[in-house]
Order: C-alpha cells, then sequence, then structure tokens
C-alpha cells in the first residue's frame, strides 16, 4: 500500500469512526446526548453537500428535487396559484414515476451482477454495478457489492465490520475484521482497536439485558438504583440534597447490574449537568458544602466505573466530563485532587482505559498535573509517577509527546528544577527515567537538546545531587542516562554547556559507584571532543589512568566509553600517547580489543593504537607480534562502520612510516592494494 492509499484509509477509518459514535449517540437514552449528536449528523450533511457541489466527480445522491415547471417562471398575472400547484404535483408525479423505473432496472443490474460475482467474473460484475449506479445513485447495495469484488478492499471490511456492530452481529463483525489482518497484517493495531470495540459492546449488551431483567424482577438494590437517580434529576435544588443523594446512590453500587442501570438511566448526565453541581466543581474550595459535593460525584463516578469499561467509556468520551477531569487533577482543594487522581488510576488499569485517557483527556494538563505530585508524599509521588510511566509505554502517547514537545517541555524542565532534598527520590528517578526513554527518539531529543533551559536544568539538578552522592545515588544515575542521550544530539547547546558538562563528569569519576562511573564516563566519551580546553582538564585529572583501569576492569560498555575517551586524547595530546604507552607497555590491552565483536570499540582502538605509533620506539617493540596482520584484516574487512576500515588503515600507515621493516612486510603480504582501496573511505569521510 503506497503513502496516498495509507493516508486515504486512515481519514476513511476517522471518518467511520466518527459516524458510527454519532450513530450511538443517537440511539442513546440520553436526550440531551441525542439532541447534540441530530445536530452534529446536520452539521456533517450540510459539508457533505457543499463538497459535493465543488466536486462534480463524486458520489451524489439522487435526490428527488422539485423544480418548478416552465410556466411557473410566467408572471403572477398569467398563472394562479392552483395551476401552480398543479404543475407542481404533475411534475413531483413524473419525477415518482422516472425513480421507479429506475429501481427496477437497478434491480436487475444488481442481480445481474450478483450472477456474474457467482460465477467469478468479477469484472462483469463490477460493470454491472456500476451501471446499475448510473440507474439509481443512492441504492447502497451496489456500492457494497462493487466493493466486495475487491477481496483486498480493507475499506469494505471496515465498512462491513462497522455495519454488523450496529447491527449486534457480533461475530460476524468479528470476523470481518480478522479478514483485513489476513489481507494487510500491517493494520494489526487499527483491527486490534475495533476487535476490542466489538468485546466491549457486547459485554455491554449483556449487561444492560441482565440489569433490565433484575431491575424488572423486583431486586431492591436495582429499583432503589433508579428511584435516587429519579430523585437527584430534581433541578435547583440546595448542594447538600445532592451531596447526600449522590453518598446513598455511591452506597448502593455494589454489582455490575447497579453500575449499569446507573447508565441506561442517565446517571451521568443527570449528574454533571445538573447546574448547581456544576457550579460546586467550578468554585470549590470556597466552601465546605461545595466541596462535599464535588468529592461525592468523584467517589460516585469510581463506585460506577469500577471494572466496567462501558461505564468509563461513557463517562470519559463526553467532552466536558474529560475537560473536568483534567482540571480537577490541579484543583488547590487535596481532597479533590486526590479523588480525581484516584478515579484516573482506577481508569488506567486497563488497556482501553488508557486509550481512553489518551485519546479524550487534555494530555498537556494531565502531565502538568502527574509531575506536580512530585511535592506530595512519597506514596502519592510514586503513584503518579507510575501512571507516567505506564501512559509513555502507549505508542498513542508517544505519538502525541512528539507532537506536542514544546507545550510539556516546561513541566519537564521545572522537575529538573526540583529540590533533591525535598521530593521523594524514588519517584524523581522515575520521571526521569522517562524522560530519559522518550528521548531516545529522535525528534524528542532534538527538541529537549536545543532547549538551554532544559539543559541548564539537567546540569543544576546533578550539581545539587553532586552535594551527597550516596543520598541522591540513584537521581545522578538517572540523570547522566538522560544526559547521555541528550550529548547524542549535534550540535550541543553551546561548547559552554558541554565543558561544564564534562567538568561534572570527571567529578563523578572518582565515584565508588560502578554504574555512575560507567555513566560518567559515557557522557564524557560525548562531550569531551568539544573542547581542547576541557581535554587538558581531563588528562590533569588523570583520565588516562582511570580510562585504562576501564580497560582492564570493566565490561564491554564501560570499554567502550573508555576507548573512546582515550582515543580522542591521544589524538590531540602526545602526552596522552606517552602516558598509554608508560600504562600499557606492550600495548597489550589495546591489541586485545582489536578482536572484540564490537565495531565501535574495535575503530576507537585502531585510531588509539594508530596515535601511539608517534611515540618514539613504540613501533619498534611490536615487531614481533601480528599487529601488522590484524591491521590489515581490518583494514581490508567489509564492516558494516567503514571507520573500523579507515582507522585501521590510518593505523597501518603509522605503523609501517614508524618502522621500515613493517613496510616490507607489507609489501611481502601484497598490503598495499589493500590500503589503496582503503584509501577510498578515506576521502569519503
Amino acid at each position: 500500500m503506497d503513502a496516498d492509499r495509507e493516508k486515504d484509509l486512515q481519514k476513511f477509518l476517522k471518518n467511520v469512526d466518527e459516524i458510527s459514535n454519532l450513530i450511538q449517540e443517537m440511539n442513546s437514552d440520553d436526550p440531551v446526548v441525542q439532541q447534540k449528536a441530530v445536530l452534529e449528523t446536520e452539521k456533517r450533511l450540510l459539508l457533505m453537500e457543499e463538497d459535493q457541489e465543488e466536486d462534480e466527480c463524486r458520489t451524489t445522491l439522487n435526490k428527488t428535487m422539485i423544480s418548478p415547471p416552465q410556466t411557473a417562471m410566467k408572471s403572477a398575472e398569467e398563472i394562479n396559484s392552483e395551476a401552480f400547484l398543479a404543475s407542481v404535483e404533475k411534475d413531483a408525479k413524473e419525477r415518482a414515476k422516472r425513480r421507479r423505473e429506475n429501481k427496477v432496472l437497478a434491480d436487475a443490474l444488481k442481480e445481474k451482477g450478483n450472477e456474474a460475482f457467482a460465477e467469478g467474473n468479477y469484472e462483469t460484475a463490477i460493470l454491472r454495478y456500476s451501471e446499475g449506479l448510473e440507474k439509481l445513485k443512492d441504492m447502497k447495495v451496489l456500492y457494497t457489492n462493487r466493493a466486495q469484488c475487491d477481496e483486498k478492499c480493507t475499506k469494505a471490511y471496515f465498512h462491513m465490520g462497522k455495519a454488523n456492530l450496529a447491527l449486534k452481529n457480533y461475530s460476524v463483525s468479528r470476523e470481518c475484521y480478522k479478514k483485513i489482518l489476513e489481507i494487510n497484517p500491517k493494520l494489526q493495531t487499527q483491527v486490534k482497536g475495533y476487535l476490542n470495540q466489538v468485546d466491549l459492546q457486547e459485554k455491554a449488551d449483556l449487561q444492560e439485558k441482565e440489569a433490565h431483567e433484575l431491575l424488572d424482577s423486583g431486586k431492591n438494590t436495582a429499583v432503589t438504583t433508579k428511584n435516587l437517580l429519579e430523585t437527584l434529576s430534581k433541578p435547583d435544588q440546595i448542594p447538600l440534597f445532592y451531596a447526600g443523594g449522590i453518598e446513598i446512590l455511591t452506597e448502593m453500587i455494589n454489582e455490575c447490574t447497579e453500575q449499569t442501570l446507573f447508565r441506561t438511566h442517565n446517571g451521568f448526565s443527570i449528574i454533571s449537568d445538573n447546574e448547581v453541581i456544576r457550579r460546586c466543581f467550578s468554585t470549590a474550595g470556597n466552601d465546605a458544602v461545595e466541596e462535599m459535593v464535588c468529592v461525592s460525584v468523584l467517589k460516585l463516578w469510581q463506585a460506577v466505573c469500577s471494572g466496567n469499561e462501558e461505564n468509563q467509556r461513557v463517562l470519559v468520551m463526553h467532552h466536558d466530563r474529560a475537560r473536568l477531569l483534567a482540571a480537577l487533577l490541579s484543583s488547590e482543594v487535596l481532597a479533590i485532587r486526590q479523588q480525581s487522581f484516584a478515579l484516573l488510576l482506577q481508569l488506567a488499569q486497563t488497556e482501553s482505559g488508557r486509550s481512553l485517557i489518551i485519546n479524550h483527556l487534555d494530555l498537556t494538563r494531565l502531565l502538568e498535573a502527574l509531575v506536580s505530585f512530585l511535592d506530595f508524599s512519597d506514596k502519592e509521588a510514586n503513584t503518579a509517577m507510575g501512571l507516567f510511566t505506564d501512559l509513555a509505554l502507549e505508542e498513542r502517547f508517544q505519538v502525541w509527546f512528539q507532537a506536542n514537545l514544546p507545550g510539556v517541555l516546561p513541566a519537564l524542565t521545572g522537575v529538573l528544577k526540583t529540590d533533591p532534598k525535598v521530593s521523594s527520590s524514588s519517584a524523581l528517578c522515575q520521571c526521569i527515567t522517562v524522560m530519559g526513554n522518550l528521548s531516545a527518539e529522535p525528534t524528542t531529543r532534538r527538541h529537549m537538546a536545543a532547549c538551554e533551559e532544559f539543559g541548564d536544568g539537567c546540569l543544576s539538578l546533578l550539581a545539587r545531587c553532586e552535594e551527597d552522592v550516596d543520598l541522591f545515588r540513584e537521581v545522578i544515575y538517572t540523570l547522566l542516562g538522560l544526559m547521555m542521550n541528550l550529548c547524542l544530539q549535534a550540535p550541543f547547546v553551546s561548547e559552554v554547556w558541554a565543558v561544564e558538562v564534562s567538568r561534572r563528569c570527571l567529578s563523578l569519576l572518582n565515584s565508588q559507584d560502578g554504574g555512575i562511573l560507567t555513566r560518567a564516563a559515557g557522557v564524557l566519551s560525548r562531550t569531551l571532543s568539544s573542547s581542547l580546553k576541557i581535554v587538558e582538564e581531563a588528562l590533569r585529572a588523570g583520565v588516562v589512568k582511570k580510562m585504562m583501569k576501564f580497560l582492564k576492569t570493566g565490561g564491554e560498555t564501560a570499554s567502550r566509553y573508555a576507548i573512546k575517551i582515550l582515543a580522542i586524547c591521544t589524538n590531540s595530546y602526545h602526552e596522552a600517547r606517552e602516558e598509554v604507552i608508560r600504562l600499557d607497555k606492550k600495548l597489550s590491552v589495546m591489541m586485545k580489543l582489536l578482536s572484540s565483536e564490537d565495531e565501535v570499540l574495535v575503530g576507537n582502538a585502531a585510531l588509539c593504537l594508530g596515535n601511539c605509533m608517534e611515540v618514539p620506539n613504540v613501533a619498534s617493540s611490536l615487531l614481533k607480534t601480528d599487529l601488522l596482520q590484524v591491521l590489515l584484516k581490518l583494514a581490508g574487512s567489509d564492516t558494516q562502520k567503514t571507520a573500523v576500515q579507515v582507522n585501521a588503515g590510518i593505523a597501518l600507515g603509522k605503523l609501517c612510516t614508524a618502522e621500515p621493516r613493517f613496510a616490507a612486510q607489507l609489501r611481502k603480504l601484497h598490503g598495499l592494494e589493500i590500503l589503496n582501496s582503503t584509501m577510498k573511505y578515506v576521502s569519503d569521510s
């Protein structure tokens, strides 16, 4: 499927979803929801008519329009009103007669198309269906039949799946969606969502059937739920009236039956559309009774949504309620904030609930509210960051995050300005870890790295944590992970920033914590080359000795960072080369790295070895080793990273220049030809 078809399909799916939602809302038991759906439908139809007028190539409905006959064009003096009406009636009858005739012809062509389809003659079938549409353009069955002639038409199956879902043919709807996966497995995400809709609607129908049966049987709690909702629907009562009634109703909601009856008897609208309750939400904090009303409503929503995905959908998909939920998370009233957060956590327990949150809540406002919980107790802060973590794992959240990062960055920057002595360390670590994971995506990383305030926030938090490395060990560790990703983005915010980051990492190389040491070296390996000044400082701080120790005792990751730092240092300063030779006299540590499967490590090791060849007498001391053969093999190898071949070739050249006897060996091995072929990589780089 090419890009245009994919775009067209996505647009089609969006329209199908919107229309299906409108149909559901028009069938709602809630008259307010019905009215809104009708108005929205009328609006869509008007837009469609305008589009049809603009594009004559589009298929339009064959509406029976009454156009005045020629006599109607005459003046009022020439024709009386009775004659005009008679003329209009005659014209309408003629049009109706032509439509009946066209209907007969269209039906006949449909049958011929069906016969051709049954025989496998799809081209003829399509032709007959198209001819039928020329006779009667609003004959919908001809469109669907024509679409099914192409068994790979995913649109048709999406359409059939939606249609059967609306008709409550759940098994048939599932088969339609599964057929789409057979045709195009790449649509797995969309199909999964639609199959989930089928499951939820089927489950909701069963719940409604059982609930109404229990209500008809006279079950006490069912009858009481219905009666309480009728009582709460009374307008203009005092706030205490509603608070008390809602609390009693909440106590009644113990099972799915009561939850379902709440939904089917317009419970959500009765509560959220009540003017008194709405005022309480808008002014809560000024009055204890208003606060009581708000808290009682939030507890009621928790009760009716617990484990009930259909109720969750009805609650969150309503625009006003979705907007209210996001706003309440930032309420100045602690009790309201806590209860709204508890409701949000309840929704986030399931995949469908997380989908509702991501698709319908104001995520910018939600994220701002979540990070503000870092100033609360450890339990609340950790819970909020746990929710942030769960949402960040969702692909739809990641897409939203990338698209809206400029608006979200201030809140994330605020996290970096947090005082680690006051905030929960574990929650702060979770938040920074999420930021680090999100920054692995290039677009996100580019925005973060380009924000000077964000970069300064990382530095300032690192400086505060360095005051007590042991206490804030986890924060430092996660923060270095974020900074490592930021340093992948070139150029840096500024050379000054890179220098300051390098200095902080040099200081952390004195830590006794292996994790911090490794990550500090990782950041340093990416910032060190930004300034000769900082390389000089690193050499004075003993970085060569520390990195050689990494190579001798560290793991593969630590070695990768260490050899890159050594390559940078030896590339710039002779004293660095001399110190490497002093610490690794026979260069056995360096030569061992050349056999690694890590091409980045091998490339930097070859570069470092080549630099060391400039130290007098070093090349001669290696005559009895197989270094020439190893470098020659690397220079002629077919590696993914050309830096390996280039650096190996350069090292060979320096080796032969420093010790002519290596040049003689190279000629015997026909190595000059290999070096010549390697030079193309040098020129390309």
